[in-house]
């Protein structure tokens, strides 16, 4: 089988079929969407981050007004991102697959998807705005990604409804994927019924987190899921003014014309995608190489990591009871309000290192493996999260901050472990009630 020139790829690639003729095959492309949501959501969270808190060089007091509402809106998509990512999630269950948290690493520009699509940590700009709206475009929508950001080769051969081995296929756009995704549902649901084709547990869905959060259990349910999807996305028949795509352009004319009024608006610090160490072969583009900022940068790792093993046990949480099941919940969402979100603003104002003067780390949300994140036992995964909680809020305790913002990073750490310990001890009462 011949891949087709890129260059006729991108020609035409709305109109490219992609083929669903049998379960695996759609189970691959909901985990391909669950990655590129978990993608966007750490994206749409590394601009956030990055944008300065306080006013002084680049941001004047009266600016800090805009740089808030700027931060507000990435911070509300990357939530709404997220709740994609649990829908994603609740089909997979549905069609009888498991949860899917992984995705390509990060901090260097990920690949493994069409050529069109790229994902990156980029700060928040006109280059990170305009790489936004291409990536929430609506489909059908002709618009350039934001430079740097060139497709690249080969594009991926179109599948066969014969072929057995399933793998990724040539989408122009997230709402194409979906659509197509809800096309493969209906071809299956025909093939097999509907009972057929949802055959995993309802009780194994997760529906407390967002009032949106549906259980799917039929095509219906599967069809409000990727409307919503879709619509809070790029806008629902062509109306995207609230859409993520709407929001991204309104935040984009803002910041020119802010721009305009004073070339010398600076609203973010001067971050990079850093990263400590290389993983699995991959290595970072940039090293980071103070050893407060490494600390750090791996504080944040760890925590993130640690809210994906609970999402994980939260969305496969069979055994656990309704309390338990909560008491996940209540963690992973606390880590990453109280925890996650101070950490990336602090590491947004560290230093690279010496190497790289005024350059600062940024969350770079690197992951130590690609793995499933999955602690199937019930006990061990609370024994696994208690400890691991533990062993962070130490961590934090021992990180040596030096004397450059001391006192703020030295907050953020403490108020960070102390939570640690607190979620710990909360889980550690249903370990003992065992």
């Amino acid at each position: 089988m011949r891949a087709r020139p890129l260059l006729d790829i991108l020609r035409d690639v709305s109109e490219v079929p992609i083929v669903i003729e049998n379960r695996k095959e759609l189970t691959y492309l909901l985990s391909e969407a669950a990655e590129l949501e978990h993608g966007l959501m750490c994206e749409y969270l590394y601009a956030a981050f990055s944008l300065k808190t306080d006013a002084g060089p680049g941001v004047t007091a009266s600016q800090l007004e805009a740089v808030e509402r700027w931060r507000k809106v990435l911070l509300e998509v990357a939530a709404q991102e997220m709740l994609h990512w649990a829908l994603v999630n609740n089909i997979l269950t549905a069609v009888g697959s498991a949860p899917y948290v992984s995705r390509p690493h990060l901090p260097h520009q990920a690949k493994g998807y069409p050529a069109g699509v790229q994902l990156a940590l980029v700060p928040f700009g006109e280059r990170a705005l305009r790489h936004f709206l291409f990536l929430e475009r609506p489909e059908g929508m002709e618009l350039a990604d934001a430079d740097g950001f060139t497709p690249s080769g080969p594009a991926l051969p179109i599948m066969s409804e014969r072929d057995l081995i399933p793998w990724g296929q040539e989408f122009a756009t997230v709402g194409h994927l979906y659509r197509s995704i809800e096309a493969g549902l209906t071809r299956l649901a025909e093939k097999h019924g509907e009972d057929g084709l949802f055959i995993g547990p309802p009780a194994g869905q997760a529906t407390a987190l967002w009032p949106e959060l549906m259980a799917i259990v039929d095509l219906a349910s599967a069809g409000r899921a990727i409307e919503l999807i879709v619509e809070q996305g790029e806008g629902a028949r062509g109306e995207w003014s609230k859409a993520h795509y709407g929001r991204f352009l309104a935040t984009l004319d803002e910041y020119r014309e802010a721009l305009a009024a004073d070339p010398s608006f600076e609203p973010a610090h001067p971050v990079r995608a850093a990263g400590v160490r290389p993983v699995e072969g991959v290595e970072p583009d940039m090293y980071i190489t103070d050893p407060a900022t490494a600390a750090v940068s791996d504080l944040f790792n760890v925590v993130y990591d640690l809210i994906l093993q609970m999402i994980v046990r939260y969305f496969a949480a069979v055994e656990e009871t309704e309390d338990q099941r909560g008491a996940l919940g209540y963690a992973f969402v606390v880590l990453m309000v109280v925890v996650i979100k101070p950490l990336g603003l602090l590491l947004a104002t560290l230093p690279v290192g010496p190497d790289h003067p005024g350059a600062t780390a940024g969350a770079n949300f690197q992951l130590a493996y690609r793995g499933n994140f999955l602690l199937p036992h019930r006990r061990v995964a609370f024994i696994r999260f208690r400890e691991r909680l533990d062993e962070a809020a130490t961590f934090a305790d021992g990180i040596d901050v030096g004397t450059s913002g001391a006192s703020r990073a030295r907050a953020v750490l403490d108020a960070a472990a102390a939570t640690l310990r607190s979620l710990s001890a909360g889980l550690s009462a249903h370990i003992d009630s065992w």
